[in-house]
């Protein structure tokens, strides 16, 4: 369990998305897909997959170690340690973490130019809120193919694959027979906290 949670709360920050509005960009998937990441700081290749329709994010860990959905109908979101056969409900702490470090309505996007990531068009974009700057690279249907805290070193996820394709939606659903847990009191707070990073997925910060 011990090497599952950073990578849990590596995933909860990697999940939340730009608030959108006005002319902000599109940064959630507007159509099923597939998206295999380079992870920062030598974490290794995460694979997120979106089910559009029901706002639902699946993350598969590095390493086989294990899967997170979150979205509304996860009820937040869960993280599943499949060798282990157990499972989590994501805390509300990490939760919260994660939709902080989302950009909130007071953000400000500045176009910077156009790029290709993974053989994909990608707008960028300047991201800065108070004294947190991010850029990120989205393609025109809301599909992150770059990110990275400007001023925090080692903090780039970057797209090495894309599939565009209809997803199961039994793959975003609790799996049957795993064992329930819970961390102990105040292992939540003591999680690694995010970055300014704007990453792909959770709904918008309120």
């Amino acid at each position: 369990m011990t090497r599952l949670m950073p990578q849990a709360a590596l995933a909860a920050l990697l999940l939340a998305s730009p608030a959108l509005a006005q002319d902000r960009p599109q940064a959630v998937p507007t159509r099923d897909v597939t998206v295999t990441y380079q992870a920062p700081q030598g974490a290794g290749e995460v694979r997120m997959s979106w089910l559009a329709a029901r706002g639902l994010m699946r993350m598969d860990m590095p390493g086989n170690q294990g899967w997170m959905v979150v979205g509304p109908e996860a009820g937040g979101g869960f993280v599943v340690m499949q060798a282990q056969r157990m499972i989590m409900d994501l805390p509300p702490s990490q939760e919260a973490e994660a939709r902080r470090f989302a950009p909130g309505p007071n953000a400000r996007f500045t176009r910077e130019g156009t790029d290709r990531v993974a053989n994909t068009p990608c707008t960028i974009w300047r991201v800065v809120e108070g004294n947190d700057s991010a850029r990120v690279c989205l393609t025109a249907d809301g599909v992150t193919l770059r990110a990275e805290a400007v001023n925090q070193p080692n903090s780039q996820i970057v797209a090495t694959a894309i599939a565009y394709g209809t997803q199961d939606p039994a793959r975003f659903q609790r799996p049957q027979g795993y064992q329930s847990f819970q961390l102990p009191p105040g292992m939540a707070e003591r999680m690694p906290r995010g970055t300014a990073l704007p990453p792909p997925g959770m709904p918008p910060r309120q």
